[in-house]
């Protein structure tokens, strides 16, 4: 369309059909788009790229109406690749920046509600659930591509923890989600050896918390990564001996008795690990992690799936990156959505890099966060994923 109306001219017929010469100049100019009903039309504009159907939005009223005011009329719409955001911030500028893998470009982005110190990001089909840093138990669930947010009541149970972690599950068929906020605290400050554990969920059909889970790990202690795939609630609890993390599943419409039960059936990681993230990719697991020479040096990266309970080895960083690749566990971020895993890290020539599960590749984005390096000293940054969709409403 290149921005442009594309115009049909219809002339009028005399009684024979056949055309009336003399009035053929006097025809009629008519907008293809305003003989087509809503639902072509949005049909026709579903098979752009986000980025787009988001630009065509300004063209006209009606447009805009369609784009925005009729959630209904995207429902069909075809899955889309995620989009990584990144946000940057010292004491005075907060930038945030989109890259859109269809495009493979970056867009400057405008979120109203985002708070300038996420501690953790969770999304699902199209939305997204972030926590505060200073104040975990204050959560957030958006649309960053509508910009429709919502403030959740806070979690029960205090505001600080030693260790949470944050999981958001979107139901297709019912269009409601479910927020997991698990905990973990220590009995007494600076006892690293009697650790309590609970969970939280937040339904948006009773728009309330209830506590499903509240046990005492014992010599287990929590950690800060957690994700739900088909109803069961993944998380990584570390014991105090080792640096080997073990996968616990909590089933959310069956929760276990005991935390024994839930030790018993933990899988181990298949080697110590200074970091590890979990990931859900279209409904199966994914773990990424690290190891290094000290307990917050990551150097290189592998990417294992899940699969009857064994950790499957799927694809370890190349030799090319990997050398590149040498930061603390606090500057790293994973995530991802449909096929594709970002990975970030804070100070490297290549910043972004992303790896195809599906395609088994492995690529490197120019990434903004440079830019900010040069310009400001950057206090905090953070990023997620999230799938680009119009459909759906916190």
């Amino acid at each position: 369309m290149d921005g442009e109306d594309t115009d049909i001219r219809t002339m009028r017929r005399d009684s024979d059909g056949e055309e009336d010469e003399e009035e053929e100049d006097n025809g009629t100019l008519l907008s293809w788009d305003a003989i087509l009903p809503d639902e072509l039309l949005q049909k026709v504009l579903s098979l752009l790229p986000i980025a787009d159907i988001i630009k065509l939005g300004i063209v006209c009223k009606r447009w805009y109406e369609i784009v925005h005011s009729r959630p209904s009329l995207w429902t069909m719409m075809a899955p889309q690749k995620p989009w990584f955001l990144l946000s940057c911030f010292n004491d005075c500028v907060l930038s945030v920046r989109a890259y859109d893998p269809c495009l493979q470009q970056w867009h400057i982005f405008g979120f109203p509600g985002l708070e300038k110190s996420i501690w953790h990001a969770s999304s699902s089909y199209g939305l997204v659930c972030l926590t505060n840093h200073e104040d975990r138990s204050r959560l957030l669930v958006s649309n960053p591509i509508t910009r429709d947010w919502k403030r959740l009541p806070h979690v029960p149970g205090g505001s600080s923890p030693d260790y949470n972690a944050l999981a958001l599950s979107f139901d297709r068929r019912t269009r409601s989600y479910t927020v997991v906020f698990a905990k973990c605290t220590a009995h007494m400050p600076g006892n690293n050896h009697q650790w309590h554990f609970s969970i939280d969920i937040y339904k948006s059909t009773t728009q309330s918390w209830a506590t499903l889970f509240a046990q005492d790990l014992g010599s287990w202690k929590g950690g800060d990564e957690g994700v739900v795939c088909d109803g069961v609630f993944y998380y990584l609890i570390h014991p105090n001996t080792e640096q080997r993390p073990h996968l616990v599943a909590f089933d959310l419409a069956k929760p276990p008795s005991t935390i024994q039960s839930l030790i018993r059936e933990a899988v181990p990681a298949p080697c110590p690990l200074t970091c590890a993230r979990l990931i859900n990719l279209s409904d199966k697991l994914v773990m990424v992690g690290g190891g290094g020479w000290c307990n917050r040096l990551i150097k290189g990266l592998t990417i294992w799936e899940l699969e009857d309970k064994r950790w499957r080895e799927v694809t370890r960083m190349p030799v090319e990156m990997s050398t590149s690749l040498c930061t603390i566990r606090e500057n790293f971020i994973c995530c991802g959505a449909g096929d594709l895993v970002f990975i970030q890290c804070l100070g490297l020539p290549m910043a972004l890099l992303t790896f195809n599960m599906r395609l088994k590749v492995w690529r490197t984005m120019n990434d903004p966060i440079q830019y900010f390096m040069a310009r400001f000293l950057i206090r905090f940054f953070s990023g997620f994923c999230f799938e680009p969709r119009l459909d759906v409403t916190p």
